[in-house]
């Protein structure tokens, strides 16, 4: 069980903040427990036998929706759907037109995912608001819980959108981005109700957030290597995501001679494997080849063509470019040698983000209250809505830890003791930066 949050360390605010007593232990548990059963909850909301999937604007989406805005709804927040199909609960501080500090995570998933990848951060988000309204009587600000979609991209092939929305950065490109079944991201908004000439009402402006502080199991190993329940996120990573194209002739497989042909997937499998030579020369660089077709696709024709996709990631834009140019470098002697020819498609380009210094301290000092001796800080080599809302206003993140570091998989887990610490800590820091803006 989690040490209760205590007040006595200066977190008091003189606003009411000030008189916040050790939260009980036993409700704090509970509040775990809660989070814990509904994971397995949503889970079973899924458009596929057998496993895990929900995407944005689907049926699943807006059952989702429904049964997280009554959790909500119990925890006392009022909650609306909106313009993009996120789902927002909203508890007023002192000032009910005043700024408000968002807590969340994102509900959709990757296909066959695990249940606790972003949906444990909306459900701790919940948590943490019920234990304070319980506690506080009025807020320096207020606090929203926000359940974000399409954070993952699994349906369009563009991530973050639900994100992008309240940022104010929605591309009227996208609008024709389609599915795998050809519906255009315009169609599936009409289809589940809502009007695309409204997005913008989803935008917020920076003037009323106070910032995002975001819960999420980490999706690598390090806080189980080192033994932590808890780390603080120190930036996200960048990401960018290039469509590529390898491109020879394609022949008869019995007839042509290892001489005369130009190959494509060998050239392709070449480039591949020098991907992963490449980064794992690099610090904190990290490039994935997730997607390999070749044309014609038989198995009696040498390939002409082979399509993949490369993902790279680096915890600062420059290594990561750096990186992009020597493996260009290397594409341009394998094609060169083997008589091929090659070409690049960025299809997704996010800058590193560097969480805001107050949230880190305040998301440390969170962590402390819990007993938890030294928080890890660490970067985040995964992407999340954190990387939208920074065009707004400071992002903050904790990490819980992740036996083995295994997401985007029915294998990714984490303890319900490190959720009942992670609310706590949370917790703990909300009050922390009511405390640092009262004073500041």
């Amino acid at each position: 069980m989690s040490p209760a949050i205590g007040t006595g360390t200066g977190t008091g605010t003189g606003t009411g903040t000030g008189a916040l007593p050790p939260l009980p232990p036993d409700l704090v548990h509970a509040a775990a427990r809660r989070v814990m059963a509904r994971c397995d909850e949503l889970a079973a909301i899924t458009s596929m036998t057998g496993g895990i999937e929900r995407v944005y604007l689907s049926p699943e989406h807006a059952r989702t929706n429904r049964v997280a805005a009554r959790w909500m709804t119990e925890a006392g927040l009022t909650t609306r759907q909106d313009a993009v199909g996120n789902l927002v609960g909203r508890l007023p501080g002192r000032d009910p037109d005043g700024p408000v500090l968002l807590l969340g995570s994102h509900l959709d998933t990757v296909r066959d995912a695990g249940r606790y990848d972003g949906i444990v951060g909306v459900l701790m988000a919940v948590e943490v608001v019920r234990l304070l309204a319980a506690h506080v009587p009025s807020w320096p600000f207020g606090l929203e819980v926000v359940a974000f979609w399409d954070e993952e991209g699994a349906r369009f092939g563009r991530a973050l959108l639900g994100s992008a929305a309240l940022a104010g950065a929605w591309d009227p490109a996208w609008w024709d981005l389609r599915d795998g079944d050809g519906v255009t991201l315009r169609e599936a908004l009409t289809a589940f109700g809502l009007d695309p000439a409204r997005v913008a009402e989803a935008a917020r402006a920076p003037a009323d957030l106070v910032g995002y502080l975001e819960a999420h199991i980490e999706q690598g190993p390090e806080l189980d290597r080192q033994g932590e329940a808890l780390g603080v996120v120190t930036s996200i990573a960048s990401a960018r995501r290039y469509a590529l194209s390898v491109v020879g002739e394609a022949r008869h497989a019995g007839g042509t001679p290892y001489d005369a042909r130009r190959d494509a997937l060998v050239g392709a499998s070449e480039a591949v494997l020098a991907v992963e030579r490449i980064c794992r020369g690099e610090h904190h660089v990290v490039g994935t080849v997730g997607q390999l077709e070749a044309f014609p696709g038989a198995a009696n024709v040498v390939p002409g063509e082979v399509r993949l996709s490369l993902d790279l990631r680096g915890e600062l834009d420059e290594t990561r470019d750096a990186t992009w140019s020597r493996i260009a470098a290397e594409l341009d002697a394998i094609t060169g040698r083997r008589g091929l020819t090659w070409s690049a498609r960025t299809v997704h380009d996010a800058p590193a983000v560097r969480c805001g210094g107050l949230f880190q301290d305040v998301l440390h000092a969170g962590i402390g209250a819990t007993g938890q001796r030294e928080a890890a800080s660490l970067f985040s080599r995964a992407g999340h809505d954190g990387m939208a809302v920074a065009r707004l206003t400071d992002v903050g993140m904790l990490f819980l830890r992740n036996p083995d570091g295994i997401s985007h998989h029915p294998d990714e887990g984490v303890a319900a003791a490190d959720v009942e610490r992670g609310i706590a800590a949370l917790a703990a820091a909300v009050v922390h930066l009511a405390h640092e803006r009262a004073v500041a």
